[in-house]
């Protein structure tokens, strides 16, 4: 069974354990998923299966994504995400149309949450790259904010004065695909479809989340889940 699964995030609340103690939980609606695609090694070079969330009205989708939809013999869908199989052999225990829930996490200690930051427009170096700024003091005008000279950056071909790449500039901050790994799995609602998380995950609310097994413990959590197996 695959152990990845589309959902949005609900929101963050507080979840109170049996010792009274309380911590912070992020609720995630994971799926219903549906399988719109099977792909094997043989036919397409790796194994893989196309996992389909949220029905969606079809004059809101496309020709193309609606023909595929009813090829796999389900309704027209908003989301379509991927996910990776180790072999052939996990390819053939999918179907077309099968339908995949959040009970598919049962057995997940801790999973990885992949999703899209929230956007903050363009951004200045001290708030994206945390810049100490320039010197408040008497004479500096109105460049409190800046980074300062970027000359001594400037590539040595003899060119002109072309900065390297990857030097930190104002720059678009946030909305990007982060990754958050390891978070401990606090309760799963197969019936209501809820997943609850310990911590904080990319994106705002009702943003869309692939959840799935984490694939590379920290090192203090590895231990945990080696004395729970």
């Amino acid at each position: 069974m695959t152990t990845a699964i589309i959902g949005r995030k609900v929101g963050m609340t507080r979840w109170f354990l049996e010792d009274g103690r309380n911590i912070p939980v992020t609720v995630i609606a994971a799926g219903p998923c549906q399988v719109t695609q099977v792909k094997t090694a043989e036919k397409d070079g790796y194994s893989a299966i196309q996992l389909a969330f949220e029905d969606i009205k079809p004059r809101r989708s496309t020709m193309a994504e609606m023909g595929h939809d009813a090829k796999a013999g389900v309704s027209p869908k908003r989301i379509h995400r991927e996910v990776r199989l180790a072999s052939d052999k996990d390819a053939e225990q999918f179907t077309l149309g099968q339908v995949i829930d959040a009970s598919a996490l049962e057995g997940a200690k801790f999973v990885d949450v992949i999703g899209t930051s929230k956007g903050k427009g363009f951004a200045g170096v001290m708030k994206a790259y945390n810049f100490k700024g320039m010197c408040a003091s008497h004479g500096t005008e109105r460049k409190h904010r800046s980074p300062g000279s970027i000359g001594s950056h400037g590539t040595d071909r003899g060119h002109g004065a072309k900065i390297k790449k990857g030097k930190r500039m104002p720059t678009r901050l946030g909305d990007e695909r982060v990754t958050v790994r390891s978070l401990d799995v606090i309760s799963i609602d197969a019936g209501k479809n809820l997943l609850i998380v310990k911590g904080a995950v990319p994106g705002a609310n009702t943003g869309i989340l692939t959840v799935r097994a984490a694939t590379r413990l920290y090192k203090p959590k590895a231990r945990i889940q080696a004395k729970k197996a």
